[in-house]
């Protein structure tokens, strides 16, 4: 049986692997781990193709460790429990990885089952997903996992494995057939940083294609919905980043075809993260209810789809647009986090404090519901974070708030 060709490619060492220098090049964090011997439980998440599977192949055979692989999309708790009861009688000095792909295809309960045997070190779990872990993995798995981010790789770190695709190719094949430095890099950005994408596309290409690889061959072998070939690897990878700022600039037609371009490209999930952010970070207090609307938008997306998809995230979109703006709060937060970041902010006053409070005023007892009193630590008290916008909730709420602070200053 003849293997696939992105299979025959797949790197044997940390040093073979396309991009992810972060997690396996000179330095990085992986690679240190496996230098050092030391292989924790992990979780492993970012786009297909970036290398996830080829690396835990690579990390068992580095550690002398006894491999098993289970994909969660098609395997039971039973196969779980199979491979679990066998690592009690298999000989393997220096312990047994189990590789769980797609984890996020388990429920809660099937994720529990994993437990026990992290704890006791029977096995090292390295399990893998597209989505974002902390929002799709047990808490207690995750919390007995290290999570590392695979991210997608770029053209220029694509390339050397195309151009080994080709000279395989050739060799199986006696011929020598060529593609240029620029339509390699064009398949790649096209692929979106999916290595084993671009190895079928270059593959194909290479089937179809007599002495030269061709523009017209790659460009009818990649899917629309994936993106746009282009020669010179000019994609147009700031869509997400267009949608912001068009309804942060409260432009709806440009928000909407923004959207529109995302959506065609098959992303629906970046699409209703953005949003959700949006929502926060550039409507925020001027108008609270467009963050509550824009996660029903797009909780009913994520429900029913796509193409239906579309209809409540466009409608998100035009609210988000035409909505009043505010980075009163995003810009409170950031304030804070940099008296944080100088180490400020660590003696919290006593009253505050658990179990006793001594000395808390209850603002309940008080007219308006409010009784001065410091919450800041004390190195921090006066600081001033948050401004209200200039809009007419904010305003309405400023006005509200000089107000009780007034009255508890007259009444004092």
């Amino acid at each position: 049986m003849i293997k696939p060709l992105a299979d025959r490619l797949r790197p044997t060492n940390l040093d073979e692997v396309a991009g992810q220098e972060h997690l396996v090049g000179k330095g990085g964090i992986l690679r240190r781990l496996t230098d050092n011997g030391r292989i924790p439980n992990m979780i492993f998440f970012g786009p297909p193709g970036t290398g996830k599977t080829t690396v835990a192949k690579i990390i068992a055979t580095i550690c002398g460790m006894q491999l098993f692989m289970l994909n969660a999309t098609t395997a039971s708790t039973a196969d779980v429990k199979e491979i679990l009861s066998n690592t009690e009688n298999i000989f393997s000095e220096n312990g047994t990885l189990l590789y769980l792909d797609e984890i996020q295809s388990f429920n809660k309960k099937q994720q529990q089952s994993l437990l026990e045997f992290m704890e006791d070190g029977r096995i090292t779990l390295i399990a893998s997903t597209t989505e974002n872990p902390y929002y799709y993995v047990y808490n207690a798995l995750l919390s007995r996992s290290s999570v590392f981010e695979f991210k997608s790789v770029t053209p220029k770190d694509c390339i050397p494995t195309l151009r080994r695709a080709l000279a395989l190719l050739n060799s199986d094949f006696n011929t020598a057939k060529t593609a240029d430095e620029e339509l390699l890099y064009g398949v790649a950005a096209a692929c979106g940083g999916d290595v084993r994408m671009a190895i079928g596309v270059i593959e194909n290409a290479f089937y179809i294609c007599d002495e030269v690889i061709t523009d017209e061959a790659v460009r009818s072998l990649i899917p629309s919905v994936v993106g746009h070939f282009d020669r010179n690897g000019d994609m147009h990878y700031n869509f997400l980043s267009c949608l912001q700022k068009s309804i942060r600039g409260s432009d709806p037609d440009a928000a909407v075809f923004y959207l529109a371009k995302i959506l065609a490209s098959g992303d629906l999930l970046s699409a209703c993260r953005r949003l959700m952010v949006i929502a926060s970070e550039d409507i925020g207090c001027a108008y609270p209810m467009a963050a509550a609307i824009t996660y029903a938008c797009c909780e009913s997306a994520k429900a029913v789809g796509l193409p239906e998809a579309a209809i409540p995230l466009a409608n998100a979109a035009c609210i988000l647009a035409t909505s009043p703006k505010s980075n009163s709060s995003y810009m409170a937060y950031h304030l804070a986090s940099e008296d944080i970041s100088k180490g400020l902010g660590n003696d919290i006053p006593e009253h505050l404090k658990s179990p006793d409070f001594k000395g808390y005023l209850y603002p309940h007892d008080y007219p308006n519901s409010y009784v001065e009193q410091a919450y800041l630590p004390k190195d921090l008290i006066g600081r001033r974070y948050y401004s209200f916008g200039n809009n007419k909730t904010e305003q309405a709420a400023k006005a509200y708030y000089d107000m009780i602070r007034k009255n508890a200053g007259e009444n004092s």
